[in-house]
C-alpha cells in the first residue's frame, strides 16, 4: 500500500475515511438500482448524508482499529522498551538477568498475526534472558578464573561453577603432571582417586574427543563410584590449542540437556586458559626455587626453608641434623674432561644423595659442587648414618662417559640440634662447615658429625 504519511493509523484514517467517501459517492447509485425514486437517490442532501455516513463509519474503524491493534502493539513496545531499559541497568555488571514470563511476556489472546507476533517476541525475550544470563555467567567465570594462579584453588573454584552451571551434583577435574592424570578436586564421587587409571578417561584424553556415557539402572560403572546411581557422565578434555591438559568429569543421575554440552564448550576454553596460565605459573614458581643443572632446590630458596625448619624444629623441641658435602677434587674433573662431564659428575652426586634421603628432607645446592642436606627429626647419630650412606653409594658409583669411567668422591661435615645448642639456623651451617673443613683436611672421602 502506498504511504501518505511516516504515521501507520494516520495512513490507516486517511485510507478508511476515504474509502467511506468512495462508499458514501457509489451508494446513491447502489439505491436508485435496488428500486428508489431517481429525485431521492440523486438529491444532493441523499448524496451529503451517504458521504456523512461514508465517513463516520471509517472514523469508527480506525478508533476501533487503535483500540484492538493499537493497544496490543503499544503493549509491544512499552515490553521492549522496559526489555532495554533493563539491559542498559546490567550492562558491564554480573547482576542476573531477571525476565521471567510474569515479568516479560506479552499475553497471548490471539489466533492471528498479532498473535503470532506475540508469541515471536516471547520466544525473542526468553532467548535473549538466555543468552545474556550465559553471558554474565562467563563473565563471572572468567572473573574467578583469572583471580587464581594456584592450580587447586582454581580447579575446585572451576568445578563447583561447572556442577551447578550443568545441574550435576557430582565431578571431577583431573590435571595431567608429568604424563600422569592427577585428581586436583571432587565433589560427590567415593573413589576419585582411580580416575586417573580408568581407560575411558585415558581413552578421552588421549583422541581429545567429549566421551557421554550412558549407564542403565542398576549398572554401577567401575572407577566412577558415586554417591548416587547415575545416568550419565560426561568425560570432557581440557584443550589449550589442541593439546590435552586434563579432563573433566561430570556425572549425573538424569539425562543432561543440551544446553550443558554448550555451556561445556564456552566454559572449558576458559578454564583452559586459566589453567595453562597457573601451570606456567606453578612451573615459573619452581624453577625459581629449583636449581636448573641438579634439579634440587637453588640456594636462595634452601636456605629460606632452613630457617622455617629450624624455627619449628626449636618449636616442636625436636631434633635435626644438617650436612655440608663438597665433591672431592672437582677441579680436576672439570680440567680433565670439560664442563660438561663436570655438570654430569654434579647431576649424578645430586640425584644418588636425594635418593638416600627420607620423605620430608631437604637437598639444596649452594654453589659449585657444594651442597646441604637438611635431615628433618635426624639424631646425630641418624645424621653420622646417612651422610656415611651417601658417601659409600657416591664411593661405588661410576659416572659413564664414551668409553670411560669417571670415579668421584666426596667430603661430608655436619652438625645436629639440640646436641648443638644452636640459637640459630646459621649455628648449624657453621659447625657443619667447619667439620667439612676437618675432613678435607684429613684425606677426604669421609664423614665427620
Amino acid at each position: 500500500m502506498i504511504r501518505l504519511t511516516k504515521k501507520v493509523f494516520s495512513d490507516l484514517a486517511i485510507w478508511m475515511m476515504g474509502f467511506g467517501l468512495i462508499v458514501g459517492l457509489v451508494f446513491p447509485f447502489f439505491m436508485f438500482f435496488l428500486g428508489i425514486p431517481r429525485e431521492i437517490t440523486f438529491s444532493w442532501w441523499f448524496f451529503l448524508v451517504c458521504m456523512i455516513a461514508g465517513l463516520f463509519v471509517g472514523f469508527v474503524n480506525i478508533i476501533l482499529a487503535k483500540r484492538v491493534v493499537g493497544s496490543r502493539l503499544s503493549d509491544l513496545s512499552n515490553h521492549m522498551l522496559d526489555i532495554e531499559k533493563h539491559l542498559k541497568d546490567i550492562s558491564g555488571k554480573s547482576e542476573t538477568f531477571d525476565c521471567s514470563p510474569l515479568k516479560c511476556h506479552i499475553p497471548v489472546d490471539s489466533e492471528d498475526a498479532i498473535g503470532e507476533s506475540s508469541k515471536a517476541f516471547n520466544n525473542l525475550v526468553d532467548t535473549l534472558a538466555k543468552s545474556m544470563q550465559t553471558e554474565i555467567n562467563i563473565r563471572t567465570y572468567t572473573q574467578m578464573l583469572t583471580s587464581h594462579l594456584e592450580t587447586d584453588e582454581l580447579c575446585r573454584d572451576a568445578l563447583v561453577t561447572l556442577l551447578d552451571m550443568v545441574k550435576a551434583p557430582a565431578g571431577a577435574i583431573l590435571v595431567e603432571e608429568e604424563g600422569e592424570l592427577n585428581v586436583h578436586c571432587s565433589v560427590g564421587l567415593t573413589n576419585a582417586d582411580s580416575l586417573g587409571a580408568n581407560p575411558l578417561v585415558l581413552d578421552t584424553l588421549q583422541t581429545l574427543r567429549r566421551g557421554i556415557i550412558d549407564i542403565p539402572k542398576n549398572i554401577t560403572l567401575d572407577g566412577v563410584l558415586t554417591t548416587f546411581q547415575p545416568q550419565q557422565i560426561i568425560v570432557e578434555p581440557i584443550l589449550y590449542k589442541k593439546v590435552g591438559l586434563g579432563i573433566i568429569v561430570l556425572a549425573s543421575p538424569f539425562t543432561f540437556a543440551e544446553e550443558s554440552y554448550e555451556n561445556l564448550d564456552l566454559f572449558g576454553k576458559s578454564l583452559a586458559l586459566a589453567l595453562h596460565n597457573s601451570m606456567a605459573h606453578d612451573q615459573v614458581q619452581r624453577l625459581a626455587a629449583v636449581d636448573p643443572l641438579t634439579g634440587v632446590y637453588n640456594r636462595r630458596f634452601g636456605v629460606a626453608r632452613l630457617h622455617e625448619e629450624f624455627i619449628r624444629t626449636v618449636k616442636q623441641n625436636i631434633s635435626m641434623g644438617l650436612l655440608m658435602m663438597d665433591i672431592d677434587n672437582f677441579k680436576q674433573i672439570n680440567d680433565a674432561y670439560g664442563h660438561s662431564v663436570g655438570d654430569r659428575v654434579l647431576r649424578s652426586i645430586a640425584l644418588t644423595a636425594r635418593g638416600q634421603l627420607r620423605e620430608g628432607d631437604i637437598i639444596v645446592r649452594l654453589g659449585g659442587d657444594e651442597f646441604m642436606l637438611v635431615l628433618l627429626g635426624a639424631s646425630r647419630s641418624d645424621t653420622q648414618d646417612i651422610g656415611e650412606k651417601i658417601r659409600r653409594m657416591v664411593d661405588e658409583k661410576r659416572i659413564s662417559y664414551g668409553e670411560q669411567n669417571i670415579h668421584a668422591t666426596v667430603s661430608i661435615g655436619g652438625s645436629s640440634f639440640p646436641e648443638l645448642d644452636a640459637e640459630y639456623e646459621k649455628e648449624l651451617i657453621e659447625a657443619a662447615d667447619r667439620s667439612l673443613y676437618l675432613v678435607k683436611n684429613s684425606g677426604r672421602n669421609r664423614v665427620s658429625v
